[in-house]
């Protein structure tokens, strides 16, 4: 056998992948971190900072695609797919469709529920362990509705929060509203406030700070380009443009570039993107006091260190084509009206790539034809929220070790 380089090598220098690095390092192994750019490189530097613990519903509810046409054929809107990539984008929505019927639907919510009450857990010790508390930001979260009839819509949702024993306070009225984030338009006549929710006060930061006590445990990270995994019978090599690595076992945890390494070792996965666009203006733009999400309009409003980041939306459109960023100006202006007193000058755009499954669900599992290989990817927007819980659920999988939760829910197999 061949001399090895680490234990585990984890692919994937994100919120996810050094989240794993970190939890087997802990564990005792000796743990090679690759990236092809280097740490919180992608997705995990631009997301808008919230630890979103109570947004336990998937994406495919049922009676969206009675919606998503609709929502689909607006370029501009919040939740977009390319004319251009639809022929492409097709299989993704078959398979999102059915994970909206009624059955599908419920076993989705109960694994996201899981997995979010998991990954809280383990947030809380990582943030004790790391004494990071100065990173973190317990200011709740208010989301925002124009009308009592947009309100009464959302009752399915604020029905199954309460129903999993997650605080909420219902908000009538723009003056109760102001109570808790003043300067918001009058339009907004209905709020659900979430005192418990938290934010990260910035996510690169975040990453970094799991970088540096990887590196100082003596856990080393590379960049470089992996463009194949090879499992054997003892051993996993993988081939990267400087040369051969080899471990005992691997990590895959590249997000949305996890698709084509798994499907080299005989998994085709339903993974796409969630192109996620925001603009983060500098400190003094507003005075925001919480979170701020507008679910009719897909985005939200988060303080990232001083400033303030406005994004979000859904735009279907995979790696290879360009950034729309009329996109991230829509955002913006709609932010500008619901927030008068936003200064929106001096704003720097940003846009990134989300790894999306149809069924909401990330992959957690062992690779279909090999134990050696652990898949841990398809997060969607919520890569931050779970990056805690999925770290455990990878370190128990590597030590083979029974799970606090059910993980057959987040196997790779499951649409086979």
């Amino acid at each position: 056998m061949a001399k090895q380089d680490a234990d585990i090598i984890v692919l994937g220098a994100g919120v996810i992948g050094l989240s794993c690095a970190l939890a087997l390092q802990r564990a005792g192994l000796k743990v090679l971190v690759l990236d092809r750019k280097g740490v919180a490189a992608e997705a995990s530097q631009g997301n808008a900072g919230a630890f979103a613990f109570t947004e336990v519903e998937p994406l495919a509810t049922p009676g969206i695609m009675r919606k998503a046409p609709r929502w689909l054929l607006d370029p501009l809107g919040p939740l977009s797919l390319p004319l251009g990539y639809a022929l492409t984008f097709a299989p993704w929505m078959l398979r999102f469709w059915r994970a909206s019927w009624r059955d599908r639907y419920e076993q989705s919510t109960r694994a996201q529920t899981a997995l979010m009450q998991l990954s809280k857990q383990c947030l809380e010790e990582l943030i004790t362990s790391m004494q990071a508390e100065e990173m973190i930001r317990r200011e709740g979260q208010l989301q925002l509705y124009e009308g009592e009839a947009e309100f009464n819509a959302s009752q399915e949702s604020l029905k199954l929060k309460q129903a999993q024993g997650i605080e909420v306070e219902v908000l009538t009225g723009p003056a109760a509203i102001a109570a808790i984030q003043p300067g918001l338009s009058e339009q907004f006549t209905h709020a659900v406030y979430t005192p418990a929710w938290m934010n990260v006060c910035n996510p690169a930061t975040w990453v970094e700070r799991l970088s540096q006590h990887f590196h100082e445990a003596g856990g080393e990270i590379a960049i470089t380009h992996v463009s194949a995994i090879q499992p054997d019978s003892d051993s996993v090599t993988l081939l990267t443009d400087q040369g051969n690595k080899t471990a005992d076992k691997i990590i895959l945890a590249c997000g949305a570039w996890s698709k084509s390494l798994a499907q080299g070792i005989g998994d085709r996965l339903p993974l796409d993107t969630e192109r996620g666009y925001n603009t983060t203006l500098p400190a003094g733009a507003f005075e925001l006091k919480t979170h701020l999400t507008f679910p009719a309009h897909g985005f939200v409003v988060s303080r990232i260190d001083e400033g303030v980041r406005v994004g979000g939306a859904v735009e279907f459109g995979g790696l290879q084509r360009p950034p729309n960023y009329k996109r991230s100006q829509t955002l913006l202006n709609k932010a500008k009206h619901f927030l008068p007193g936003l200064n929106t000058a001096d704003g720097v755009q940003w846009m990134g790539f989300r790894p999306s499954m149809p069924d909401s669900l990330p992959v957690i599992s062992h690779a279909s034809q090999s134990d050696r290989v652990i898949y841990c990817f398809g997060h969607g927007h919520l890569g931050l929220t779970q990056s805690a819980g999925s770290a455990q659920l990878v370190k128990d999988l590597v030590l083979g070790e029974a799970s606090s939760i059910d993980r057959t829910p987040f196997s790779a197999t499951r649409f086979h």
